[in-house]
């Protein structure tokens, strides 16, 4: 018989090797489990490539619901498996600057790989009741700024009826910016009152409450505004640490040196548009005034598009007076969207009174180049609202870049090229919209927003003479982890775009 302390002993090992089993079964089991995870979307041996990490090597990748969850070496599975060899798996590139406010022109965005779009330089009138009514019935991610000639608008006591037509047209139906500026127009010459000033501010802290991506001051539009409203603005802005994107006064250095002066003077964040079309043969002079800012510590950035033509209605003030010297174009520098013939004259003055959009031709290739070589620059669109001779960059700027400035020309590398269109943009809206750093990169935790491409074929499709036509070279897109664009087809009956609200939503 054994003394009962061995007893006890023995059984206490035995329950230790019973425990130690146990562990190292679950250990397994665990890491077992591990190695087995089905992802719902594998994209498998493509060229992974996240600008914020400088990650540049064929990878797989793993997504879960609306992450990415997974970034590997090793073979992973998937609910669907998509292969990707041969293709860049980016992140989802973002437009700051789109004036379409529909599907119709988000499709093509979306075969020009844009996971989000958004309207910051006009912005959105009743912002509010817009993001409601886009809620479930977006392709691709969607946002817009309060709109600053809206919102003077409104404060005008004698426009009250014409500002409720307007809220009927953003909650019924599909809300045009044509509209808006035909609508709100008649204002553009009027002085505030301090009363109305007053009102104005609080309008635009109530918009941004609402939702708004900061302020978009389009003052090229309202270019007799006083100085001091705009100042005001400014202030507002800088006080509340809130994005101002500005379409500056008038197409010269002067005009852009005011919006930094406002900008410096009230602290306040600024992003120039269309840095291109704003200092035409002076750009570089621009970039370097930017630069010096930023050096000094204010917040000031700008963006421009791959075309050396313009866009913008016939009836704005940007053809008011002496145009041709002002913008060192003449009539037959004019093509009407409409029927895609050039102006003269006569067709000029007969179409500025019945009012539309025309393509403005008015840049050289070598200032475009000066632009989107620029360190910091980012790549935006101005994208147009939909017509079958729009300007070609409302389907086609993401994917020239690629083309043209990528694989022709070779002004930028590719990761240089997709930061630009993907991380700036994202990296440039993380003040006012705090959701924007989880977007622009590929890496584990950022949103599933990606474009998968191929970078021999890339390219945009849409011309001047031809009109819009869907970019190529664009395989797949994901948007929220959700497909919407496979093998280069846009995939029917999903809306997975999400809003993208400002900081300041109540």
């Amino acid at each position: 018989m054994l003394p009962g302390s061995i007893k006890r002993k023995i059984k206490a090992m035995k329950v230790y090797k019973l425990i130690f089993t146990f562990l190292i079964i679950f250990s397994s089991l665990l890491v077992s489990s591990q190695s087995v995870i089905v992802y719902d979307i594998v994209l498998k041996g493509g060229r992974v490539i996240d600008p914020e990490t400088k990650l540049d090597a064929v990878r797989n990748v793993g997504i879960i619901q609306n992450q990415i969850v997974q970034i590997s070496n090793e073979d992973l599975r998937g609910k669907q498996v998509i292969d990707a060899t041969g293709l860049v798996v980016a992140p989802g590139f973002i437009d700051l600057h789109v004036h379409g406010r529909s599907n119709m022109e988000q499709e093509y965005q979306l075969h020009d790989g844009l996971t989000t779009a958004l309207e910051l330089e006009w912005g959105i009138e009743h912002i509010g009741k817009w993001y409601e009514s886009r809620r479930g019935k977006a392709l691709i991610n969607y946002g817009a700024s309060v709109c600053w000639p809206f919102e003077r608008f409104r404060a005008i006591d004698k426009y009250k009826n014409d500002v409720a037509a307007l809220y009927n047209i953003t909650v019924k139906d599909d809300p045009k910016l044509e509209t808006l500026i035909n609508t709100i127009s008649k204002s553009y010459s009027d002085t505030l009152t301090d009363v109305e000033s007053k009102k104005m501010i609080a309008n635009i802290r109530s918009s941004l409450g609402e939702g708004g991506l900061g302020i978009g001051v389009p003052i090229g539009y309202l270019p007799k505004t006083e100085p001091g409203e705009m100042f005001r603005v400014y202030k507002l802005a800088g006080e509340m640490n809130a994005l101002v994107f500005s379409h500056v006064r008038e197409p010269n250095i002067i005009s852009i040196q005011e919006a930094i002066a406002d900008a410096t003077l009230a602290r306040a964040p600024l992003h120039i548009v269309h840095i291109n079309s704003m200092s035409l043969s002076q750009i570089q002079l621009a970039l370097d005034m930017i630069k010096a800012a930023d050096d000094k510590g204010f917040d000031i950035s700008t963006e421009l598009y791959p075309y050396t033509a313009a866009s913008t209605a016939l009836q704005s003030a940007m053809f008011d007076g002496e145009w041709q010297q002002r913008l060192g174009i003449s009539y037959q520098d004019l093509q009407w969207v409409a029927t895609g013939e050039r102006l003269t004259k006569e067709t000029f003055d007969k179409y500025r009174k019945e009012g539309g959009v025309v393509i403005m031709h008015m840049m050289k290739p070598e200032w475009i180049k000066t632009g989107i070589a620029a360190p910091g620059t980012i790549i935006a669109s101005d994208g147009m609202p939909y017509a079958p001779l729009a300007h070609p960059r409302t389907a086609g700027t993401f994917c020239r870049i690629l083309s043209k400035y990528v694989r022709e020309e070779k002004v930028l590398d590719l990761m240089t090229a997709i930061e630009k269109m993907s991380l700036l943009p994202a990296k440039r809206l993380e003040i006012i919209a705090p959701s924007m750093k989880k977007k622009g990169r590929l890496q584990v935790g950022a949103d599933a927003d990606i474009t998968v491409f191929n970078p021999e074929t890339v390219t945009d499709k849409a011309t001047f003479e031809k009109g819009l036509a869907f970019s190529e070279g664009v395989e797949f897109v994901i948007v929220n982890g959700v497909l919407v664009l496979k093998n280069g087809k846009t995939v029917p009956g999903v809306f997975p775009g999400q809003a993208v609200y400002g900081k300041f939503k109540k």
